[in-house]
């Protein structure tokens, strides 16, 4: 049986090199490469040809998320799993729109970093255990499983929800906008408080920032 191929990219050396004798002690799985993020990433991909790539969320050499763009972008049957000590729900959606297919919080037992290094080698998506059942989970694990980098179009927003995302994009506020819809002040509170809940976001400039993003990569 052919073990999982593991490029690790993980900048603190003591947690590189316990997670590299931890994942060779597995007769299924093995590290064949690793880095500290500042070589070049898809040059090493493309020479050991891994099958999971196993990556910090907050190297200090580069964004990670550049790196898993690019990576993906050239190697689209690589699976990546981020890693993260205390990520955001933000943080793993952002993470989940450039490609990963799972992530893995810092304190998991190896119990789990071994179970989410198989299910997603074997084409599931994992993410973390604490998030299980939360809207967050199911709107991603939604889109990831229809192929959308999209995430509004995962979920299902109200015709007046668009309206008050397009005006915030704008930079009106919530008193403009109410007049602009003709709507109460308290009823424009509650579409951007929906809103947030429903892209696991975590304010109004999030909003306008990750609608920018979709429309630029439409």
């Amino acid at each position: 049986m052919a073990k999982i191929r593991i490029l690790l990219i993980e900048d603190n050396r003591i947690l590189r090199d316990g997670i590299t004798a931890m994942i060779n002690k597995q007769k299924d799985m093995a590290v064949v490469a690793v880095s500290d993020g500042r070589e070049n990433t898809l040059k090493k991909a493309g020479n050991v040809k891994p099958h999971v790539m196993l990556m910090d969320l907050g190297l200090n050499s580069q964004n990670s998320l550049d790196v898993a763009r690019s990576v993906k972008k050239e190697f689209p049957k690589i699976k990546i799993i981020g890693m993260g000590l205390a990520p955001t729900q933000s943080d793993i959606l952002e993470f989940v729109q450039a490609g990963s297919e799972g992530f893995i919080l810092k304190n998991a037992t190896v119990e789990d970093v071994l179970r989410t290094i198989r299910a997603v080698a074997g084409g599931e998506t994992v993410l973390p255990y604490s998030m299980t059942g939360s809207l967050f989970t199911q709107v991603t694990e939604h889109a990831l499983s229809h192929g959308k980098k999209n995430i509004r179009n995962a979920v299902r927003m109200t015709e007046r929800e668009k309206e008050t995302i397009a005006l915030i994009v704008e930079g009106m506020s919530n008193k403009e906008i109410a007049i602009k819809l003709n709507i109460a002040t308290f009823t424009v509170k509650s579409h951007v408080h929906n809103i947030l809940e429903k892209l696991a976001l975590q304010s109004r400039l999030q909003i306008a920032r990750h609608a920018r993003e979709e429309e630029e990569g439409n």
